[in-house]
């Protein structure tokens, strides 16, 4: 039974990644407001309804690593793990970058993503509602990790902060590659970038005085390289 489930998710996940990869494709060439769903449909050879089945819209198929950022970031944050919260996010975008991860990549290939995205009123407006989504998302795990409340205004500002500065720095460093062609200089700036917004997220939390943890938290964790 557990063999066919397995077989069964499998062939699934491979459904989805054909029609993402097609679509994908299709909005590289064509731009992203002039690509149907049924035109994707017809390309990968399944229905209009398999799509929505995987998608829920279209714009899904854009962003549609943007499940699986979210939960990588949860759980870097829930995970029994020595450390500041704040400081192991700036460890995990230096581990991706390391580690060639595809949605952190400064390449020829990320640049027809982001023309795509700038191209795009409607895939714009997506961006900035995944962010307030994201960052929501981020005051609600560091409201557990520290722990403080999730409504104190200073957890929302360094979420914002946080937020603001990975998606500043990733829209900085793949200017710079389109200005270089060199993906280390560009990992090199984004990182830098990660660093410096993790130091102002961190005084942000210094304003919280529910919890020890935070009241201790200094800006020199890791890298971050703060004054006091």
């Amino acid at each position: 039974m557990s063999t066919s489930v397995n077989r069964q998710g499998r062939k699934r996940q491979a459904t989805r990644q054909r029609i993402s990869d097609i679509a994908t494709a299709l909005f590289a060439s064509h731009g992203f407001d002039h690509v149907t769903i049924d035109a994707i449909a017809e390309a990968a050879d399944v229905g209009r309804m398999t799509v929505f089945n995987h998608f829920a819209r279209k714009e899904d198929l854009f962003f549609d690593r943007e499940d699986e950022i979210r939960q990588i970031i949860r759980n870097a944050l829930t995970e029994p793990l020595s450390g500041h919260p704040l400081d192991r996010l700036r460890q995990l975008a230096h581990e991706m970058v390391s580690k060639n991860a595809p949605f952190l990549r400064f390449a020829p290939q990320t640049q027809g993503f982001i023309d795509t995205l700038t191209a795009s009123e409607t895939l714009k407006s997506r961006a900035r509602a995944l962010r307030d989504v994201m960052t929501d998302d981020l005051r609600e795990a560091l409201s557990a990790a520290l722990p403080c409340p999730p409504d104190d205004p200073s957890l929302h500002l360094a979420a914002a902060l946080l937020v603001t500065g990975w998606t500043t720095a990733f829209i900085e460093a793949q200017r710079l590659y389109r200005r270089e062609n060199d993906s280390q200089s560009s990992q090199t700036l984004f990182l830098s970038l990660v660093d410096t917004s993790t130091v102002s997220a961190l005084y942000a939390l210094r304003q919280i005085n529910t919890s020890p943890q935070t009241s201790r938290a200094s800006p020199h964790a890791g890298k971050t390289g703060a004054p006091d």
